[in-house]
């Protein structure tokens, strides 16, 4: 069957946007395992797809612990290093807790499949970049190509993760934030939309809804219908969890981006990504076509792949993604 007019101009243009990604990627290559270990990628995306038929949401976590380690000290798996007796490990931080640990399972599993077959090989930080790319096309993004070549890092402190954005920041914030990592506020502004699959905590949130001010229990940025629907899932002091974007939790599309035009934002860093003529003018365009969603998140993500990376030497390829070697 040939492609239509809209998957033709969807590859189009995600060829070109991936074509300048990943050139800014530098001293990563796409294919890098052709050779040393031709079905590493396989391999990855078989442990993605066995967890996802036990938990259909689990690609989320994965998508968000990439962000999360790349964010830290660079994309380098330290996320993904447990804690010792002297340290406590990123992934045992505040802001990490709400990852289950059966995303950190489904890295664990890919490790020791790949370790069998090519030990000492693929790295725990490539492993991370590669389930998230096969994460965001199981639920209808793209699927596209993963620059590789990262190492893994031998540090992981909680103490770092205070490099990620919160859900609080307004714009300024978030924007300083991601320019702090070499991406710009549109970067920034797509990279969100990953808010499209996956579930949040009431926490979270849950300032919004609450005591927001002496004027007003509730931020009044926020739909007014939407705000009850939260209080009836989030009485206060629970910790229960809810769809980021209700109308489609489990899929790659740009509905969360219409329900910010609709002040469906449900966290503050959503809602404010509307607060300047220009960012909202990003988020219609965005909200209202999809192929320029997929195309540029698809780009924005391999950007974001090469954070900090460690290549040549340095770091290490972990034998098990818990523990340095």
């Amino acid at each position: 069957m040939g492609w239509g007019r809209g998957e033709m101009l969807l590859a189009l243009m995600a060829a070109l946007y991936l074509s300048a990604a990943i050139t800014e990627a530098g001293v990563l290559n796409v294919g890098f395992y052709s050779y040393s270990c031709p079905q590493a990628e396989a391999i990855v995306k078989e442990a993605l797809n066995d967890a996802l038929e036990e938990d259909s949401g689990i690609g989320a976590d994965l998508l968000r612990m990439h962000f999360h380690d790349c964010f830290v000290r660079g994309c380098d798996g330290s996320v993904l290093i447990d804690s010792t007796n002297g340290n406590t490990a990123e992934k045992d931080a505040e802001i990490n807790q709400t990852i289950e640990d059966e995303a950190f399972q489904v890295i664990d599993k890919a490790k020791k499949k790949l370790e069998a077959v090519c030990k000492g090989v693929v790295s725990c930080a490539d492993i991370l970049a590669f389930v998230a790319r096969d994460s965001v096309a199981h639920y209808g993004g793209i699927f596209y190509q993963v620059p590789a070549g990262r190492r893994d890092g031998r540090i992981s402190r909680s103490v770092d993760t205070a490099d990620l954005p919160t859900a609080d920041l307004n714009l300024a914030r978030l924007t300083n934030s991601f320019a702090r990592k070499g991406l710009s506020q549109n970067e920034m502004i797509i990279l969100s939309g990953a808010h499209t699959i996956g579930v949040a905590h009431c926490p979270a949130f849950s300032n919004r809804l609450y005591n927001f001010s002496r004027s007003s229990s509730s931020d009044p940025t926020l739909d007014a219908s939407y705000a009850a629907e939260l209080k009836e899932e989030c009485p206060p002091g629970s910790n229960n969890e809810v769809n980021m974007d209700p109308p489609s939790p489990l899929v790659f599309d740009t509905s969360y981006y219409q329900g910010i035009l609709k002040h469906r934002g449900l966290f503050s860093s959503d809602q404010t990504l509307v607060s300047t003529a220009s960012s909202a003018a990003k988020v219609t365009l965005l909200a209202s076509n999809s192929v320029v969603f997929k195309s540029e998140f698809a780009a924005a993500m391999v950007k974001m792949g090469g954070i900090g990376v460690l290549t040549g030497r340095a770091g290490e390829i972990r034998g098990n993604c818990r523990v340095v070697n």
